[in-house]
């Protein structure tokens, strides 16, 4: 929920393709439409993702199958970038990241023997 007064972007756009922003405390009616529309994009390109694997595996793919798995792509990923922007946006702002934040990346975490969180190669794949 984002704090009243803090503009929520939302999953859809004007008519005219301009952003659509939301005030509010979160819990409202267009509110709930949009986790509802965010969700349902985010498993949109989760299937999509899983065909794009499943048509390219099979090796067998015409030039318009793969232009308009190419545009489906591009359209699946400017929704999920507009979800993640809206979803950032609201997350809340530490008051304070502490003194490692001011120095930056250490030599320990560029050589890859820092503390950083990481993500495990199956995430890659």
């Amino acid at each position: 929920m984002s704090p009243t007064g803090t503009p929520r972007l939302l999953p859809w756009s004007s008519p005219d393709g301009k952003p659509c922003f939301l005030v509010g405390d979160g819990t409202g009616y267009l509110s709930r439409l949009a986790d509802e529309m965010e969700e349902a994009q985010l498993d949109s390109a989760a299937e999509l993702g899983e065909e794009a694997h499943r048509i390219l595996a099979g090796r067998a793919w015409t030039p318009g199958e793969i232009h308009l798995l190419a545009l489906e792509l591009a359209s699946s990923l400017a929704n999920v970038r507009r979800v993640a922007e809206s979803r950032g946006a609201r997350l809340p702002v530490p008051d304070d990241d502490g003194p490692e934040a001011d120095e930056g990346m250490s030599d320990q975490d560029i050589n890859g023997e820092g503390s950083g969180l990481r993500l495990p190669a199956e995430a890659f794949g």
